[in-house]
């Protein structure tokens, strides 16, 4: 089966050419289906591929998984770099992911998306294709070059994505803005492969992470890549100091920001480091970077979203949030916590954003919540899902965030307790935010207008639907890791031991772990309790003051980057072009130009017309040829004594 591993990403492929080239003259049914079904495909040939690795690896761990190989992409004489996928137990994971909640944002794109002309409604699920196969390209990849092109290839869409509705400036500028703090992590990405290229000649994952090639490279190689590599990670990932993009990324269509920024596109950092888990656990360095700059995101993130009060700014800040806790997992050594997390965050937040899409379709594109209220009783279906996704991110058992949170701060525990205390802090105040918007969204009397008020009402069934599916999986996709302390074999961590080798065994006692998870427990039940007592009764509807209104302008931090980065290239790339460009290099071209033009000007006063005068210059130019060539020292004698 794993020789057909080319059709995961082949369909979503022939649904972007489809759907992008007969944009025009499909309608709206037509293009919903063939950009949903092509998703559905892949999420089928993937369960295949699942079931083929699972069943090949289940009763010998220690096979390894061949890769495909389509062709030669690059063969030079000192390396070659093929086009190959690798199928195995991450990648598919990683698959069931992209894909199965793909097919589903997929569906509730045909009916949030169905106000818009046949064209631009083609174009959008050309632009969700095109971003699904990029993002199968990147975890199919076999080495990290094919990851590249993928990685590339997500950028770019989550740029047209971001920026579709393209006649509105703001979300123009948002787009580039994403753009361009990505290619700053790519040029890190890009640095480390070049780094790999020259020290082994190879960029091939079973070739890089073997015995003989870890033997080649010294511990300052080791560390150079892995920084390098984190650096492309926390562009994509949107880490400190590269994280401003992804709130601002909420310009685009809400189920956007469910597949781009909570199941796929952000996670992509994660997949990488996880994959690259030999290298860095050979690096103590570069773990100690990724667990602090994580858990400082984290924190960061979660004291900004407790005073946001656009329902997909919490929700943006909750992610960029959410991947900080990914990164301490993964500095920490927990690789496969990280892993688990990405899988329950993705289930979650993309129920969490579609909830807030629905509520958005509702309230006809209002997204300010002092704004909403009481929207329990008019919209039952979304306010129950919505309110399973909250009680998931908060950490309460036995819902899916509790079981990979918990890993993760049993791992930071058993690290360093400093960790774990900031891990812990964080949790609350996400316990604290969230229902800080669930309260004053959905409890409470409603506060928009009268128009709006009448014309509640829940979702069509092609938007319900995802959201109940997503919910089930949000309150039962944790039991696929239960830890032993709570009766539990975990089996992720079984399924991928032969991917994440290296992952550091952190043994606690059971009363400890007992105590960990109570803490946590009560900690997030208290801040659900005060939030929702404070905010279902006297929602904050007047804007911050103090401390409030630095969190609610985000720390300044985009105003410190104006002010330090982006105003002082501004006011070097106008000196570059008024001054240097213009006056400089046009000055030279231009003044070239006007010297040759003057100068053919009054040459041309010699072509007067008169013969007589065409007869005396030859005369005198033959007269002044004879004497020069006759005798040349008296002529120059004589233009001695003249000058």
């Amino acid at each position: 089966m794993t020789n057909l591993v080319y059709l995961v990403p082949l369909f979503p492929l022939l649904g972007f050419l489809i759907n992008g080239l007969f944009r025009k003259s499909l309608s709206k049914p037509a293009i919903g289906i063939i950009g949903s079904g092509a998703i559905l495909a892949s999420f089928l040939v993937s369960c295949s591929l699942f079931g083929s690795v699972y069943s090949a690896t289940h009763g010998n761990p220690g096979q390894v998984i061949p890769t495909t190989v389509l062709f030669d992409f690059i063969n030079t004489s000192s390396f070659k770099i093929q086009f190959a996928f690798l199928a195995d137990q991450l990648s598919c994971l990683f698959l069931l992911i992209i894909t199965g909640i793909g097919f589903l944002i997929h569906v509730y794109s045909t009916a949030y998306m169905h106000e818009e002309r046949e064209e631009h409604f083609g174009r959008y699920f050309a632009y969700l294709n095109l971003f699904v196969f990029s993002m199968l390209l990147l975890v199919l990849g076999g080495n990290f070059v094919i990851m590249f092109i993928g990685w590339e290839g997500v950028g770019l869409c989550s740029y047209l994505l971001i920026g579709f509705w393209f006649k509105n400036n703001n979300y123009n500028y948002a787009a580039k803005k994403a753009f361009v703090m990505n290619r700053i992590g790519d040029l890190g990405f890009l640095l480390a492969v070049f780094w790999l290229l020259a020290k082994l000649g190879t960029v091939d994952y079973h070739e890089v992470f073997s015995a003989a090639s870890i033997a080649k490279l010294t511990p300052t190689d080791i560390t150079a890549i892995t920084l390098l590599l984190f650096v492309g990670a926390a562009g994509k990932s949107a880490q400190i100091p590269l994280y401003t993009w992804l709130p601002d990324a909420m310009a685009g269509p809400t189920p956007v920001s469910a597949l781009i920024h909570a199941a796929t596109m952000v996670t992509a950092g994660i997949y990488m480091i996880a994959r690259s888990n030999v290298l860095y656990s050979l690096s103590e360095c570069a773990q100690h970077v990724v667990a602090i700059i994580g858990l400082a995101t984290a924190l960061f993130a979660a004291t900004i979203a407790i005073k946001q009060n656009d329902i997909k700014k919490v929700l943006a800040y909750s992610t960029v949030s959410q991947l900080g806790y990914m990164f301490l997992g993964l500095g920490v050594g927990a690789y496969t916590g990280a892993v688990f997390h990405v899988m329950t965050h993705a289930f979650f937040k993309a129920l969490l954003f579609l909830g807030a899409g629905s509520v958005i379709h509702a309230m006809h594109h209002e997204q300010d919540i002092r704004k909403m209220g009481g929207l329990k009783k008019h919209l039952p279906v979304t306010h129950l899902t919505f309110l399973l996704a909250c009680l998931a991110i908060a950490g309460i058992p036995p819902f899916s965030g509790f079981f990979s949170k918990d890993e993760i701060l049993a791992a930071a525990y058993a690290h360093s307790p400093i960790y774990w205390g900031v891990g812990v802090a964080t949790a609350g105040l996400t316990a604290f935010y969230m229902f800080r918007l669930y309260a004053t969204t959905f409890l409470g009397t409603f506060r928009g207008t009268h128009d709006q008020e009448h014309h509640l009402h829940e979702s069509p069934s092609a938007m319900t639907i995802p959201l109940i599916v997503l919910a089930v999986l949000s309150v039962l996709g944790g039991f696929l890791g239960v830890p032993e302390v709570l009766g539990g074999g975990h089996w992720l961590h079984h399924y991928l031991s032969p991917v994440i080798t290296s992952e550091k065994a952190h043994t606690l006692e059971h009363s400890t772990e007992y105590m960990l998870m109570g803490i946590s427990v009560a900690l997030a039940v208290v801040a659900i309790v005060i939030a929702v007592s404070r905010f279902s009764k006297r929602p904050q509807l007047d804007d911050a003051t103090g401390a409030g209104k630095v969190l609610e302008n985000k720390w300044y931090i985009d105003e410190l980057y104006d002010a330090v980065i982006v105003n002082p290239l501004l006011k070097l790339a106008g000196f570059l072009k008024n001054v240097v460009e213009k006056s400089g290099i046009d000055g030279i071209v231009n003044g070239t130009g006007r010297f040759v033009h003057y100068f053919s000007r009054q040459l041309r006063l010699l072509q007067s017309g008169l013969v007589g005068s065409y007869i005396l210059f030859m005369v005198l130019s033959i007269v002044v040829l004879f004497l020069v060539f006759w005798n040349q020292t008296i002529i120059l004698q004589f233009l001695q004594k003249i000058f």
